[in-house]
């Protein structure tokens, strides 16, 4: 395996990096998202990233950023695993605010009405 060196600020992630972020979040956020989405108090945020990062308005650098985010929270490796209760999202939700923070501007206030809908329907019993 060789190392790549990470993207410098204003530099968008080479696209194979972006286009491997977007299948695994197509594959994985919504069962991802029904295994926990009781025990995330970020829920609303992630689904509004979703949102967000697969909207055509999003500028491509907003969205690799918030796509890869959203990877993260799908792939089950992560630094803290999930399945530690009190512990096991945080390193999700502190690269989900990062991401935010860094992107966040591009989250439409009709991202985040179409989270809160999607998670009515999600947290169904």
């Amino acid at each position: 395996m060789t190392y790549q060196t990470p993207p410098l600020e204003g530099e968008i992630l080479p696209p194979e990096r972006m286009a491997r972020d977007e299948q695994i979040v197509r594959e994985g956020f919504w069962r991802q998202l029904r295994r926990f989405v009781g025990r995330i108090p970020f829920a609303e945020d992630v689904v509004a990233t979703y949102y967000c990062a697969f909207d055509s308005q999003t500028p491509l650098a907003a969205r690799a950023v918030l796509l890869g985010a959203v990877a993260y929270f799908v792939t089950p490796l992560d630094m803290i695993p999930d399945f530690i209760p009190g512990l096991g999202f945080t390193d999700d939700a502190t690269v989900l605010a990062t991401a935010i923070a860094i992107a966040g501007a591009h989250i439409r206030a009709w991202h985040r009405e179409r989270a809160r809908r999607a998670l009515l329907i999600e947290a169904r019993p």
